[in-house]
Order: structure tokens, then sequence, then C-alpha cells
């Protein structure tokens, strides 16, 4: 297939080598400017994907993102924050990325290319008609995402993709594509830079928007969320007092009760 990566297009920028550390910081900020543009272009596709999301977890279904390298980690970090951020369990939504969890910390060879493992791991999280797979690859070309969306396809689940390259395979294999161009990054084909920071802008776009919808936010507030440590705790005690008439004593007094702010503001009387 023929396409052109924009991701891996040589820098505007020339003799980086030679630029000062102000002149470096001020290159990458101009470029980075770009992105949330890149993305505004993309919000029609993100809508899509996040209406689908939004009707399957509805019906009990689960998210799962799979990706490579820098894209299987911001999958992971996108799906790890939910269950403290919403109080959503934590196999809502799953991050899997090619060469399993020490992938995560250390680059595993080859894992990316592999065509047969990202179905092998899905199948192991039980994947089923009611789930939705968003694979995630800057440049559309990642074997192990695109041969798991087509087994996806295979077993009749809805799948979704975050590229930063119009026109690639995985764009053209995923059911409800999101398309983010960037362009070339800073230092010629890093795309960890300006791709990455596209890719996670959409996740929390994605992951955020659906629980909203799921009604896991009340007014502004992370109502659900779960009180891991003692600055979330103070920070629920704030938003029990800013909803209804009592001190900080009988807010936290109310959500030592209740376990909740949604549930301590439901429950006062």
């Amino acid at each position: 297939m023929n396409f052109t990566k924009t991701t891996e297009q040589s820098s505007k920028y020339e003799h980086l080598e030679k630029m000062s550390v102000a002149e470096l910081l001020s290159n990458i900020n101009n470029e980075d400017k770009t992105v949330p543009l890149a993305v505004e272009k993309a919000l029609p596709q993100i809508e899509l994907l996040v209406a689908k999301v939004v009707e399957k977890m509805k019906i009990g279904g689960r998210l799962f993102y799979i990706g490579a390298g820098t894209s299987g980690r911001l999958g992971i970090v996108d799906a790890s924050e939910c269950p403290p951020t919403f109080g959503v369990p934590f196999d809502l939504v799953n991050g899997i990325i090619a060469g399993g969890d020490k992938a995560i910390r250390k680059a595993v060879e080859n894992a990316e290319d592999n065509t047969t493992q990202a179905w092998i791991d899905l199948q192991e999280q039980n994947i089923n008609e009611n789930d939705v797979v968003i694979g995630i690859a800057a440049s559309g070309t990642t074997p192990y995402v695109i041969a798991g969306l087509e087994k996806c396809h295979e077993n009749n689940i809805t799948t979704g993709c975050i590229t930063c390259n119009d026109g690639s395979p995985l764009a053209l294999t995923a059911q409800f594509p999101v398309v983010v161009v960037v362009g070339p990054e800073f230092v010629t084909g890093s795309s960890r830079m300006k791709a990455g920071t596209a890719q996670k802008l959409v996740l929390n776009m994605i992951s955020t928007a659906t629980m909203i919808q799921l009604g896991k936010v009340k007014g502004n507030k992370m109502v659900d969320m779960q009180l891991s440590n003692d600055k979330l705790v103070d920070r629920g005690v704030k938003m029990i007092m800013s909803e209804i008439p009592v001190d900080y004593e009988k807010a936290s007094q109310l959500l030592k009760e209740f376990g909740s702010v949604r549930k301590a503001v439901e429950n006062f009387k």
C-alpha cells in the first residue's frame, strides 16, 4: 500500500545540535502548539467512536486499548487512571501492550511485528462481542495492532483506532478510525513527541467523555473517585461541602460513613 507517513518525514528544523537550549525549547513548543489544532479536525471521528464505546458499555461491554511502544504505554496510562478517577472496576478499561507488561519499561524486540499475539492477549481477557478494541499506532502500520483488529472483525467485535497518518493500513482497517495528522516531528521520526501528545489528548477525550456519559461525574466533580490517599479524601470532603450545607467536620464524617462523595450527598438528610 502506498501512502505517505508524514510522521516520518524529515523535520523542518536542521542542525538541532547547534541550537541553544532556549532555541530547542522554543522550537519544540512551537511544534507542540499545532497538535490541538490537528486534534480539533478529528473531533467528528472521535465523537463517533465515543458514542459507540458508550453504547457498548451500557450493555455490559468493556474498552480495550492495544498498541506497541509509546502507543501501548499511553493506552495503559489512560486505562489505569480510570478506576481511581471515576470509581469504575479495574477491568472496564484495559490497556494491552505488545510484548506484555515488561514492555512498559523496556522495549521488547520484534513484539510489534507479531501478527498473532494481539488476539491471544485479547482472548486472555475473555474478549466478546460487547467489547470495543481501539488500536493505537502513530504510524498506522504496526502489524501487532492491525492483525489484532482484523481478528476482532472476524469475531464481530467493534474496533476503532488512533493514528497520525492519513490513509494508513490501520485507519483503513478500523471501523471507527481517528486520524490526527500532526506532520513531521521536531526530531525526525520521533513519534513519542507530537504524535504521542496527540494520542494522549484523544485518549483523554475518549475516556473522560465516556465516563461523563455513563454518569460518573456530577456537575463538574469526580463524585465516584477512589479515596486512596489523604489528598483525595480532603478533596472529597470539600466536594461534599460544596454540594450540601455542612461544615468540614460533618462532611468528613459523612464521607467516612458512606465511602464516596456521591453516596454521602445522596444520603444526607
